[in-house]
């Protein structure tokens, strides 16, 4: 990372998001909508930390609300453009690596419960998912459901947290479920990761983006 991207980075603070969340109030929900649908362009913006803020700042339902509409429009924003550019020269070239080969193989057969279950954990490859559903051209409506359910499970826990912070910072030890839900949550998507993109070769050996072009034609 760049030192610009690091200053940029060591800016976003919890003070910092809901003073400009709460400068912004009188645009709505607005503020709320376009930080949480930011993250899909800029992983390292914390999730938990944005999330968090708007359930404090917004309250529970409101907060909720407005995280989910802007990081499920932000998923399908990001799984469009890359569907529609996936003959690109760049995306192909990207699609070579070996990581996202094995992956290709895995999101083929199982797409929705690939997006469905690391998308309900707050900290994950959330960019790969929405690529690589992009590139195996996943149906729509099957990303939007996926993603819409698996999100809502992760935002609502956080902003539950977020519009309860002081019932949190009361009684101390409410935070160690906290960090055990991160902690497990980190752990599992990367222990369902590697599950889900071992690598058969002998299920697979040609090209994942041509076979996923088959798969949609021929269906």
């Amino acid at each position: 990372m760049t030192p610009a991207a690091l200053d940029i980075m060591s800016y976003i603070t919890e003070e910092n998001i809901r003073f400009w969340l709460e400068k912004f109030r009188s645009l709505g929900p607005l503020p709320g909508i376009l930080l949480t649908f930011m993250k899909s362009f800029v992983p390292p913006l914390p999730t938990l930390l944005i999330v968090g803020v708007n359930g404090a700042v917004y309250g529970l339902w409101a907060g909720f609300l407005y995280s989910w509409i802007g990081m499920v429009l932000g998923c399908t924003v990001t799984f469009l453009i890359v569907r529609e550019i996936g003959k690109s020269a760049f995306v192909e070239k990207w699609a070579r690596k070996p990581r996202v080969q094995r992956s290709m193989v895995w999101i083929r057969r199982n797409a929705f419960s690939y997006v469905f279950l690391l998308s309900i954990f707050p900290v994950g490859p959330f960019v790969i998912i929405n690529v690589a559903a992009g590139i195996a051209r996943m149906r729509l409506l099957s990303f939007l459901l996926a993603v819409g359910l698996g999100k809502g499970i992760m935002i609502f826990s956080v902003t539950y947290i977020g519009s309860n912070v002081e019932q949190f910072l009361e009684h101390p030890v409410r935070w160690i479920g906290v960090v055990l839900f991160i902690a497990l949550s980190l752990w599992a998507s990367r222990k369902l990761e590697r599950h889900f993109t071992r690598f058969n070769p002998d299920q697979d050996e040609r090209h994942p983006i041509h076979q996923a072009s088959e798969k949609s034609i021929s269906s």
